[in-house]
């Protein structure tokens, strides 16, 4: 399919409050700062949301105080009605499938859903991100999976909510865009969709945070070559076989590649190396990055999606230390300046 110019100018803008200033930074500032850059829509993060309703209330809100998160996502729709913004998905919603049958993650899993399916009322958004699961008690049948991520479906039809399933490339099950892809065909519902992800894509099939290269070393007497030939081949493969009404969401970020390899081992926390990864070296696209975000962007174009992409960044600097954050609305600038050029790129000449 060729990917015209004209064809991306309709593309929707959104940023990710998760990815401006810090938890504790007042929501209407990050959100003036990212409609002043221009953006359309914002996926609202739920720490943030659990970070205002404790400003507001004095005091501190428990996750799973689902009445007072309602009554702060009443007033955190209104200022994003009245900044211009449509909150386009809340997340992240993380390790909901694969618990087993009976046991208390179940348990929890299922009130969790059902307390956020009352948020998304509140807050005035019709669209659920679900991470797959990283926990290491997640049962590895897709079946299973795909029965609970389908008994989450029919929690949100009643509403015309809507579930887009992210692979984390960390995850437990189902690391890769093919595996979310496979499940969501077993799910076998209207309202359930992708939420794919350049750092996703890029970070789990071609990047490797704990090489000295920064990529996947393979085995072979031209392991970059076989490294690039089947990278090529998912990408391909992923703008030919999803159809474009199953895609949701398209993430954007890039990452540093890590000053040092990150140890492969699981850290105290209990986190992957590519979750570390994740957290504090994701930039935006061209400063400073390494990954293949605009061959990912254009296989996502291939299939037809010119639905939203959203910046989504955890940008620690090279070091991934905390940023300062002294000017929010520069950094938005910024990352919609990297939106512009990312258009640019993928576009066919």
């Amino acid at each position: 399919m060729t990917i015209s110019k004209s064809s991306l100018n309709s593309i929707p803008t959104c940023y990710a409050t998760v990815s401006i200033g810090t938890p504790t930074t007042p929501l209407d500032q990050k959100l003036a700062a990212i409609a002043g850059a221009g953006f359309q829509g914002i996926e609202l993060g739920f720490p943030d949301l659990l970070s205002y309703a404790s400003q507001t209330y004095k005091k501190d809100v428990d996750a799973q105080d689902f009445d007072t998160l309602c009554e702060a996502g009443r007033k955190v729709g209104a200022m994003c009605e009245e900044a211009g913004l449509k909150i386009v998905m809340l997340q992240p919603f993380a390790n909901f499938e694969g618990w087993p049958e009976g046991s208390d993650g179940r348990e929890d899993a299922f009130r969790r859903a059902k307390g956020w399916i009352q948020i998304m009322r509140a807050v005035g958004t019709d669209m659920l991100q679900v991470g797959s699961t990283d926990s290491p008690h997640a049962l590895s049948s897709t079946s299973h999976l795909a029965s609970d991520l389908r008994q989450l479906c029919d929690l949100l039809s009643p509403h015309n909510f809507r579930l887009a399933y992210e692979n984390w490339c960390w995850a437990t099950h189902a690391p890769n865009w093919a595996d979310v892809w496979s499940i969501v065909q077993q799910v076998d519902r209207p309202n359930i969709g992708l939420c794919l992800d350049t750092f996703q894509t890029g970070g789990g099939e071609w990047a490797d945070p704990t090489t000295s290269s920064g990529l996947i070393e393979l085995p072979g007497s031209n392991p970059r070559q076989t490294l690039e030939e089947r990278f090529r081949a998912s990408l391909k493969e992923l703008g030919k076989t999803i159809p474009a009404e199953k895609i949701y969401i398209l993430q954007i970020s890039d990452a540093y590649k890590p000053r040092e390899p990150l140890d492969a081992e699981v850290d105290e926390q209990g986190l992957r190396p590519r979750g570390r990864w994740s957290s504090c070296l994701r930039p935006v696209p061209f400063d400073g990055g390494y990954l293949p975000v605009v061959e990912v962007a254009k296989a996502v174009l291939e299939t037809g999606f010119r639905g939203w992409f959203s910046m989504e960044v955890f940008d620690g600097g090279p070091e991934g230390k905390d940023q300062e954050w002294k000017d929010m609305g520069a950094y938005a600038k910024k990352a919609m300046r990297a939106h512009e050029r990312l258009l640019e790129e993928a576009a066919d000449a």
